[in-house]
């Protein structure tokens, strides 16, 4: 059955914020200096969640939901954590059509989060992606840097029970 999801708290470090607050110091006075601050702030947490998206509001003197809006809508930023688990399900054309789309759908629901979102025990993380250019192994999935093909939905337990020893 799957587990509830219940929100990671926040573990900044001292060292982490400083060093945010020191790019934001040297990015702040450039035209469009957002984008470049929230990569940087990536790199250092290796997520943007509400707390470091109000540093960086605060820091740059804009608003929240300036932040917010550009932090959700590029892909490359992401406002959950990532899983020691990494696990991608490519949901491109070849994929797809050989089911894909319930294996992801499994994940889901064996993990009990969505696509985006780590695992409370911080595990396993989820996400799509559109091609991984293994079409000839399809259906693929990727945990880290593992590949696994030729699959079906039914596989998925025997596949996290590898990574739950």
């Amino acid at each position: 059955m799957a587990s509830k999801l219940t929100a990671i708290p926040f573990r900044g470090t001292a060292a982490q914020q400083a060093q945010l607050e020191e790019v934001i110091a040297s990015l702040k006075d450039q035209r469009g200096a957002l984008m470049p601050v929230l990569q940087k702030a990536q790199e250092i947490y290796g997520y943007l969640p509400i707390e470091v998206q109000k540093m960086v509001a605060l820091g740059l003197d804009i608003p929240l939901e300036e932040v917010y809006g550009v932090s959700t809508f590029y892909s490359q930023f992401s406002l959950y954590p990532k899983g020691e688990y990494k696990i991608s399900v490519c949901l491109g054309t070849a994929c797809y059509v050989k089911g894909s789309g319930d294996i992801y759908e499994r994940l889901k629901e064996r993990l009990g989060i969505e696509g985006g979102q780590c695992t409370a025990d911080g595990k396993f993380s989820l996400e799509a992606c559109r091609c991984i250019g293994a079409c000839g192994l399809a259906p693929v999935i990727t945990i880290n840097d593992e590949v696994y093909g030729r699959l079906v939905a039914d596989d998925v337990d025997a596949i996290l029970a590898k990574y739950n020893a």
